[in-house]
């Protein structure tokens, strides 16, 4: 068994926001270098129910699936099958779970595993991952704790 990928975190804002924000806004902070194409002003989909459909759309309406939805207890609980890149015989598994702490702030937990999906490609996959969580994480906290619903580029506070 590969261990898995853990990452616990504070986020200055209530449950419900950064739920949200981590499920229905995601393409205002998720970092295009981070996807299939690469397209700038691609959209980033997360169907809100189990069996839903996590890919992205460009502007050419062209859509690359990145992963299925496993679970949907919002706003506490996320998980889903990941497969960016590579087929969905081989995808790994994300839980996401929000838990408030206090009355603005919520504690955000991930945990990523099923490595074992990749066979030889385990160990470089789970290094990879590693530092797409972390190019990821910080634009979304950014975001979360801003409040803004205007992508990255367009705001005047940077």
């Amino acid at each position: 068994m590969i261990d898995p990928l853990e990452m616990d975190f504070t986020v200055r804002c209530n449950v419900d926001h950064a739920f949200s924000t981590f499920t229905r806004r995601t393409s205002l902070w998720w970092p295009k270098s981070h996807s299939f194409s690469g397209d700038p002003s691609l959209e980033v989909v997360i169907e809100p129910r189990v069996g839903g459909r996590i890919f992205e759309r460009t502007p050419g309406g062209e859509e690359h699936d990145w992963g299925e939805v496993t679970a949907w207890e919002e706003p506490q609980r996320l998980s889903y099958l990941w497969h960016l890149g590579t087929d969905r015989s081989r995808a790994t598994h994300v839980v996401i779970e929000f838990e408030p702490d206090g009355g603005e702030a919520t504690n955000v937990r991930i945990v990523h595993t099923g490595w074992e999906a990749l066979g030889d490609d385990a160990a470089p996959w789970r290094e990879r991952n590693r530092g797409g969580w972390t190019g990821v994480l910080e634009p979304f906290r950014s975001h979360a704790e801003d409040g803004s619903d205007r992508p990255e580029s367009q705001r005047s506070d940077y």
